[in-house]
């Protein structure tokens, strides 16, 4: 197999949630334009018919359904839609989250679990319902979950974000445990760690703390609009077929310093 084919994914059934903007609709776009069939979900129906039709315009595949990962009754639903459209899904994306900043002995209760169950409870649920129902039938299967540099280090000063920290911490050793347990399905789980990329989740942060975030990167700049591209294709292709349980950060080398 020639290098170029290592990395196409023509064919390929791709599940992306929280797709329909920012790191989500970016990674759709890496992977359609890889010649994946992409399929994302996200809460907004009307987000997700731009979204839609801005990969449509590019040429790929998408299917778009409006889903509320938080209600995970609803799960089952989601993976019947794209499994009645393809008869499989080659690929999750675990990329819907959230987060809330308050300091940790005010915390509010509802904030916590909001931030837990979309964060890990939700792309538990997701993997498990893709894995028994696609991926391990046909033994094979590639699960990205999309966790932060944030899962790796505590807060910076200015960010109270506790919750979203330990949820992606949970998300990198979910990814681990989950690697060992099915890799025996030839089922790859790997997680991408970003650093900061401007986004609706960040906006309010970055405005206060740009300046000094961009200062203590290494690269001096924060991630773009393309930055997210080669990592989730090198994941989600046979490229990586002998890499699981791995995380990588995608972060200008903010963790290093």
């Amino acid at each position: 197999m020639s290098v170029k084919d290592l990395f196409q994914l023509d064919g390929k059934v791709a599940l992306i949630t929280g797709g329909s903007r920012g790191l989500g609709l970016q990674m759709a776009e890496a992977l359609g334009e890889m010649g994946c069939r992409v399929a994302i979900t996200a809460r907004k129906a009307e987000e997700l018919a731009e979204a839609r039709e801005h990969l449509q315009g590019r040429g790929i595949e998408a299917r778009a359904i409006a889903n509320d990962l938080q209600r995970f009754e609803g799960i089952p639903g989601l993976v019947d839609e794209v499994m009645s459209a393809h008869g499989r899904i080659d690929i999750l994306i675990n990329n819907a989250g959230a987060t809330w900043g308050a300091p940790a002995e005010a915390y509010p209760d509802e904030a916590w679990h909001k931030v837990m169950n979309l964060n890990v409870n939700a792309p538990f649920f997701l993997a498990r319902e893709v894995g028994k129902r696609s991926m391990i039938p046909q033994r094979a299967g590639k699960i990205i979950n999309v966790a932060s540099v944030a899962g790796l280090k505590g807060s910076p000063p200015g960010m109270n974000t506790i919750a979203y920290n330990t949820s992606k911490a949970a998300a990198i050793n979910f990814t681990r445990a989950l690697a060992a347990e099915w890799g025996k399905y030839n089922i790859n789980v790997n997680a991408i760690c970003p650093g900061f990329f401007p986004s609706k989740m960040s906006a309010g942060l970055l405005d206060q703390l740009e300046d000094s975030i961009v200062a203590r990167t290494p690269l001096q700049r924060l991630g773009g609009d393309e930055d997210l591209k080669g990592p989730v294709v090198f994941l989600a292709s046979e490229a990586s077929r002998h890499v699981t349980g791995q995380y990588l950060a995608v972060d200008g080398g903010s963790i290093i310093v």
